[in-house]
Formats: C-alpha cells, structure tokens, sequence
C-alpha cells in the first residue's frame, strides 16, 4: 500500500517538489503544432505549475516566463513582431531565448535592455507536437520510438485536458483489466466502419470483433517485465485451447503509454501535468498501413474534445452526461460509448488527487505496482545526483525503437513468439517501417 508522504512525492509536480524536478528532465508536450498555425501564433500554456507563454516567429518558437520582466503585464497579449515578442504595456520586446531586445520607453542611448532576460525553455516538434524542455543543462536526446520516425503522413496528434493530477490519468493506461468492463459494448458493430475507434475493430490474425474478446473473456492474464524504456506488458485472454487474444502494451518512462489502437495503428500518449491537480493528454497515432486520414480522425476528436481549449463536452460538472436510463438499456456506464469519456469520467472520479493510502489493489494492478517502483526509484536517483531512467545522450537514444504494440489473435502456447512475429510481420509489410527494428 502507499503511504501519504509516497503519494504525495509521486503527484506533486511544482517547481522545486522531487516529482517536478525529475519531470523537468523531459521533453514535455505543450501544445499541438496546429495550434500555432493561425494568423497570431501565440498561446498561454501552463506546464508542470509554470505560466509561460508560447510563441512562434518566423520559423522559431520560443516559450517564455508569461509576465514581462518590467512590470508583470501578461505577454501572451503582447504583439508578435519581427524579431519577436512584444509587450502592450511599454513596448518591451523579447526574443524567442528570453533576452530583452528593447526597451523603448527609456531614455535614448539606454542599455537596461542588455540587463534583462526572461527564464525562457527550447522548443521542438515532433509528429504534430511541440515539446519543450524545462530542465536545467543540455536537453536529453529523443529516441528513435515509432511515432518520432514515421513519416507525417503516418501520424496524427491530438489532445485532451482531464481535471485530476497526472499519475491517475496515467495509471488508466497501465490497467488492462478495466477494458472488458469500462469500455464493455453489449454490440459488436461492423468492424469496417470502426475507423479512428478504439475497441471496435478486429484483431489481428482474426475475424473476431474485440467487442466480443473483451466482453467474453473478462478474467486477463496479465505478464509485467522490466524494459530498457519502462515496462511492457502483455494481457492475455484465453479464447479456446487453440487460441488467445494477446495485447502488447508498453509505458515510456516517464509519462506515456504505447498501446495498439487496433491492428494496424498505434496510440502514443503522454499525461503532462498543467499543475498538480488538472492535466493534458497528448497523442501519435501512428499507422504502419496506409496514411492516416487526419481530418476523419481530428472530425471525431473535436466532438468530444473541442478547439481552441480541448476540455471535454462532459466533466464532473454534469455527471460526465451519465443517464440512468441508458445505463439500464443502452450502455454498461451510461455515459454513451466514447471511450474517452469512460477513462476521463474513472480518473476525475477519483478526486483531483487520488488518496492511494485507501486502495486495496489486486493481481490484475500488477503493471501499477511496478509503475509506482520505478517512479518512486527515479525520484530517488534524481534527487541524489544519479541519472534516472530514460534521460538519454545520442547513442542511448538511437538504440531505442519501436516499441512493439500488439493486439491480435495467436496460438496458445507459443504467444512470445507470435506478438513478435506479429509485430516484424507488420513492419515487413510497411511503406515506412520496414528498416525498423524490433525492440
């Protein structure tokens, strides 16, 4: 069980707290890049308990400390100029690394300027997404993980805020069991109009819905091993003597989950704290079949995580649209049939900060318990000086592929072999991954 100093060291994430300070040495999503493709790109972010202020100019982006350094007016309604960013208030103007270009206001000849810099943090895009990197020194390198080196074609970006602390949204992906009954659809639906849809096509090597699969067979087996990037999990689910439904799943230390979406695409989702009590997820998908029809899936999205803010049509405010009547007739939570709306409602119903110290977790939490143990040992070795897991240099970062994200349908018996052989099968058959390797 955890204690309440433990909860309290993992879920904390303010500047100067042990969780936050260990978070700092990662790239941290903070927007979509689309977000910044208007006709004034600059947003206000909050990331990990910072008010900062996102901006591109030119082909540079820059993320500073939000208030100007003269007196505290709010740059995320300054005015985006050639050389960029400027403040309303007295025409202060600060470049995308944080240093005060003019200060106009002062008397001629004045140098105060050359005295003034805001904190500010590097910016990089990846598939769709900005990361940013809060830490102190040179940033870690990015490995070469499936939805960094597909091709833009092949991925998707999106994201969605949950009003709850970072690790219980994250810890949802790392619970397989909860998919036969949270995501339980008393329908199997055509798998040919389940595009974009999670758990409503079919498996690999199958022609059998995985409505079925999970509504059926609710009892998984779940295997949980070490990774030189985190964890990997495999759940099984027992169909017959002759086969089994196997899904290979995998935490990126130290936020994110790899999951399949269904046969031929995968789901790379970060959970980055806003503050400690609300996050953003952040998702790749990435497809090893055709190119991904983004405005299919950006379509589907936006219905029930709308734009400019991405908060979610339902929240704790409304129940998360629970309805009785459909709970008895239509649907096994009553809250409709976007799955998102189920994880979002089994986080935030937790409480904004999840009290761990009353759980009585059981075998299927098997990949939560080990979770916890790496984070607890991360926050440790970062607090003594020692480098934790997954902060990487160049030649570390390029060893690091895939990983494998499997759902399918194989002999039992021999599922080792068949989630890997699965797995080169796909990449074979790739326009883009061919080359890649198996991790």
């Amino acid at each position: 069980m955890i204690r309440a100093e433990q909860n309290e060291l993992m879920t904390r994430i303010g500047p100067g707290t042990p969780a936050g300070k260990l978070l700092r040495n990662y790239w941290q999503p903070v927007a979509l890049t689309e977000e910044l493709k208007g006709p004034r790109p600059v947003k206000a972010v909050r990331l990990l308990g910072e008010d900062l202020v996102l901006f591109k100019e030119k082909d540079r982006y820059g993320l500073l400390e939000r208030h100007c350094a003269h007196r505290g007016a709010d740059l995320a309604y300054g005015r985006l100029e050639d050389g960029g960013l400027r403040c309303s208030f007295h025409g202060w103007l600060y470049d995308a690394g944080g240093k005060c270009l003019e200060t106009p206001a002062e008397p001629a000849g004045s140098r105060l300027c050359e005295h003034i810099r805001l904190r500010a943090y590097p910016v990089t895009e990846r598939s769709g997404i900005l990361f940013a990197y809060l830490g102190a020194g040179e940033a870690p390198a990015f490995p070469r993980f499936d939805c960094f080196v597909a091709p833009d074609e092949y991925t998707f970006a999106f994201k969605g805020y949950w009003d709850c602390n970072w690790l219980q949204a994250l810890e949802v992906g790392i619970d397989p069991a909860h998919a036969s009954w949270l995501h339980r659809f008393f329908e199997d639906e055509n798998p040919a109009a389940s595009y974009g849809r999670q758990f409503r096509g079919t498996p690999a090597d199958s022609q059998m819905p995985i409505s079925k699969v999970l509504r059926e067979h609710d009892r998984p087996e779940i295997r949980v091993e070490r990774t030189d990037y985190g964890m990997r999990l495999q759940t099984l689910r027992r169909i017959s003597d002759a086969h089994t439904h196997i899904r290979v799943t995998n935490i990126l230390f130290p936020q994110a989950f790899v999951i399949p979406m269904n046969a031929e695409m995968t789901i790379s989702q970060w959970h980055v704290p806003v503050d400690d009590t609300g996050c953003y997820w952040y998702s790749i998908f990435t497809s090893f079949g055709g190119p991904v029809d983004k405005d299919a899936m950006r379509s589907q999205r936006l219905r029930t995580y709308p734009a400019p803010h991405y908060r979610p049509i339902h929240n704790r405010a409304d129940g998360w649209g629970f309805s009785a009547d459909e709970q008895r007739s239509a649907t096994f939570t009553g809250m409709g049939f976007d799955i998102n709306i189920h994880d979002q409602w089994a986080c935030e119903s937790q409480g904004r900060i999840q009290d761990r110290t009353r759980e009585n977790l059981g075998t299927t939490d098997k990949g939560i318990v080990l979770y916890r143990r790496l984070l607890l040992d991360a926050i440790r070795k970062n607090e003594s000086g020692e480098t934790p897991l997954m902060v990487l240099d160049a030649d570390k970062a390029g060893m690091l592929t895939g990983p494998p994200a499997i759902d399918g349908i194989g002999p039992t018996g021999h599922m080792e072999e068949y989630w890997k052989e699965s797995d080169a099968k796909r990449r074979k058959q790739s326009q883009w991954a061919a080359s890649s390797l198996t991790a």
